[in-house]
């Protein structure tokens, strides 16, 4: 049992505890029911099985700890499963959750199509023939990417092509009701030349004519591509920590 100010119960609810956050319209699909909760500044839920996450919280980051660890004491998360918050310290979550890792990121979104970059109009749609392609670029480039050909939550897949060669490709893993960009990937000898830059516009101009969000979510040391992104008008930030529990 957890001591909750208040129980919510499905997406509405949770949307307008969180004042319709960029990340809670994302995290939480239309189309599947999320039961959650709000407690001391901190408005947090729990995902259905097979979401990349079991739960989320946004607000103050120590309550939210606080019911996770609940939730983890009677079994209802359990380990090897992530939950993520606001940033948070890490002494802070092993005082409160036992956990076997934690990883900052940045959740960052833009609200208007960025300004037109040079090559923005070769980023075309791929198809499930592009798959080998993109499989052999994203190992060869990026091999830590954390989406790849076949992923259940992948929308859509966008490249760049040079003749018959694929040279940048990225992933659409929009949800909810906000559209999300993944795993950009520029092969290797190509960098510098402002193909990630077109990328990044191409998806993003593409994504909104479905949404009125784009966001994508970024690790902080990745300075050049934070500061890329910031140009392109990805200026809203939410600083999160994801937790594995142990």
């Amino acid at each position: 049992m957890i001591a909750a100010d208040q129980v919510l119960t499905g997406r509405e609810a949770l949307l307008a505890a969180t004042g319709h956050h960029p990340y809670a319209r994302h995290a939480l699909r239309r189309d599947r029911v999320a039961r959650g909760w709000r407690r001391d500044g901190a408005v947090g839920w729990l995902l259905p099985p097979g979401e990349w996450s079991a739960g989320a919280a946004l607000g103050t980051p120590g309550p939210a700890l606080d019911i996770f660890a609940a939730l983890r004491a009677d079994g209802t998360l359990t380990a090897g499963q992530s939950v993520n918050l606001s940033r948070v310290a890490p002494d802070e979550v092993t005082a409160r959750l036992p956990a076997v890792g934690l990883s900052d990121w940045d959740f960052l979104w833009t609200t208007a199509p960025p300004p037109a970059q040079p090559g923005q109009e070769r980023v075309v749609r791929l198809t499930g023939a592009d798959h080998p392609a993109l499989a052999a670029l994203i190992e060869a480039a990026f091999p830590d990417s954390t989406s790849r050909p076949g992923d259940r939550g992948v929308v859509d897949w966008y490249g760049i092509r040079d003749g018959d060669r694929l040279i940048a490709c990225g992933a659409d893993r929009s949800r909810g009701d906000v559209g999300f960009l993944a795993g950009l990937t520029v092969a290797s000898e190509q960098r510098g030349r402002g193909l990630g830059a077109a990328l990044t516009a191409g998806m993003t101009g593409a994504l909104f004519e479905r949404y009125d969000h784009v966001a994508l979510g970024v690790y902080p040391v990745n300075v050049g591509a934070i500061r890329l992104y910031r140009r392109l008008g990805f200026t809203n930030v939410a600083h999160r920590t994801s937790i594995r529990l142990a």
